[in-house]
């Protein structure tokens, strides 16, 4: 057999012919680092066809025809990136690249809370500055076949008698529907050993206090609920009634990946950290349910405060939260693939040298991490004989079945005295010589969501810290909170709540739900 490479501006590949020149296979991709973005096409030729009346170089042009012409001329070339860590348990990362070709008919691009409005105005313009690169994207993605699915959460009442919305309601049942596809996903297997990378507890607003103030009135002038004020997806971004979906529903969306032979999707949106990630139709539930997913980072932006951990720019934090996603869930790919050109950089990102390393949070000032069971001495050297109030914080997911008729509580083996909080509404507390209990109200429990536990411990002069794993209890069933949980040192009231739901608010790495 005889091996003829051959390559042109946009495609390589080698043809090879058998020893009798009546066939020939052709290995075929863009010019990619390594081998796994090619793949195989055999074209077969008749002995005294073409191979021979046009030669060689003729029936290797009519390869290139047919394939930049008829196989490939829709397919995503993509350059994916991911981190992967140096050796298990090091912590230590480092970027890497593969190519993949996907195709357009088998790709859905999901438009995630790209909204009208928001809370935030740095994040409304933020959003603004991209949006009209991300309509491109959309328009070229729907061009080449791919399917477009925009997903403005709670506005669904704006779209009732939108082609897209009924296009969605009406696609046909899928016939395997994943576990609590319809919910929220605040983690996956992949990231439970992860730190999550930045502090969102108090919404990751970063405007002038000032121009936030003028910015809510305005839009309560408007109409508006200041703190949700989004109606309709942006105007920025184009639907076509006629071709696209609209559903900010888990089920829905799926319904229509499957009907559609969708195996790829990519997320564009906001906010990253939040929405993006956790939706029912976001990053984690595509990853966890088995889609070929991609985010794309430069169509992408965070809800992140820089008078938060890790105190760094608002940029910076959003990179640090695109490298959790690298490394935990997805690969990232940036919209010049698509359109060519740079990838979008957005003229309000900071010039000065960015932190990209792990700088150390000191527990007097604010969350840190810590293991429960655990001597706090353990976590923060040099604080391991303080007395005094010690506030603990966790996220738990529970089912609808640990509220039917059952009264949930705390179990809290320590004699030190102790208040209980879920979701800001503080427990009944009963306690005995070696171990408290904490009764909830029957209001405090958000079944099949995220809510926030809370406790503040008065800690004796001594070794502090939680040395028996809480568990909470409803009837016969248990969760032990045996784990990662964070803490900190001082009193504040407003520490009993995040000024939003839990979800939003609250980290990965400090999860607990039943199996």
């Amino acid at each position: 057999m005889t091996q003829s490479p051959v390559e042109s501006a946009t495609i390589s590949f080698v043809a090879s012919f058998d020893s009798s020149g009546s066939s020939f296979v052709v290995k075929y991709g863009r010019p990619v680092e390594g081998d796994d973005a090619l793949v195989m096409y055999k074209l077969m030729f008749s002995g005294g066809g073409i191979v021979k009346s046009c030669g060689l170089i003729a029936a290797l042009s009519l390869g290139v025809l047919l394939m930049t012409t008829t196989v490939f001329a829709d397919d995503f070339a993509l350059h994916l990136r991911f981190q992967q860590e140096r050796s298990v348990g090091s912590g230590f990362f480092r970027s890497q690249n593969r190519n993949e070709n996907w195709s357009a008919k088998e790709t859905a691009f999901v438009v995630c809370d790209v909204w009208d409005a928001h809370h935030c105005l740095n994040a409304v313009r933020r959003l603004e500055e991209f949006a009209p690169r991300m309509n491109d994207v959309l328009k070229e993605a729907r061009k080449r076949g791919a399917t477009i699915i925009h997903s403005p959460s709670d506005c669904m009442a704006a779209y009732e008698e939108h082609g897209a919305r009924k296009r969605a309601i009406n696609a046909p049942a899928a016939k395997v529907r994943p576990k609590d596809v319809e919910f929220w996903c605040s983690r996956i297997p992949s990231e439970e050993k992860a730190a999550y990378p930045i502090d969102q507890s108090d919404g990751g607003e970063d405007d002038d206090p000032a121009e936030h103030a003028e910015w809510a009135a305005k839009l309560k002038s408007m109409g508006r609920n200041p703190g949700m004020p989004w109606k309709t997806q942006s105007k920025l971004i184009e639907i076509d009634a006629d071709r696209d979906f609209i559903s900010d529903r888990g089920e829905e969306v799926w319904n229509v990946l499957e009907s559609r032979g969708i195996k790829n999707v990519v997320l564009v949106g906001v906010h990253l950290n939040m929405c993006v990630l956790g939706r029912p139709f976001g990053l984690r539930q595509m990853v966890r349910n088995g889609k070929n997913v991609a985010l794309m980072r430069d169509m992408t932006d965070c809800m992140y405060n820089p008078k938060r951990w890790p105190y760094v720019d608002h940029f910076t934090g959003n990179d640090l939260v695109v490298a959790h996603v690298e490394r935990f869930v997805c690969p990232t790919i940036t919209s010049d693939q698509l359109l060519g050109g740079e990838p979008f950089r957005s003229k309000y990102e900071s010039q000065v040298a960015k932190r990209l390393g792990s700088p150390s949070r000191q527990p007097h000032e604010d969350w840190t991490p810590i293991a429960v069971p655990s001597k706090w001495s353990e976590t923060s050297a040099g604080f391991g004989t303080m007395a005094g109030p010690m506030w603990y914080r966790c996220v738990v997911r529970l089912p609808k079945n640990w509220a039917n008729g059952e009264t949930l509580r705390l179990r809290n083996a320590s004699d030190e005295p102790a208040k209980v909080w879920l979701n800001g509404h503080l427990a009944k507390s009963i306690s005995s010589a070696n171990e408290s209990t904490h009764q909830f109200p029957t209001e405090s429990l958000i079944a099949d969501d995220y809510s926030l536990l809370v406790l503040r411990i008065e800690h004796r002069n001594g070794e502090i810290g939680i040395k028996t794993p809480p568990v909470l209890v409803s009837g016969s069933q248990q969760l032990e909170l045996k784990g990662r949980w964070q803490f900190r040192l001082g009193d504040d009231k407003s520490w009993s709540n995040i000024p939003l739901p839990a979800k939003f608010g609250g980290s990965t790495d400090i999860l607990f739900e039943p199996k």
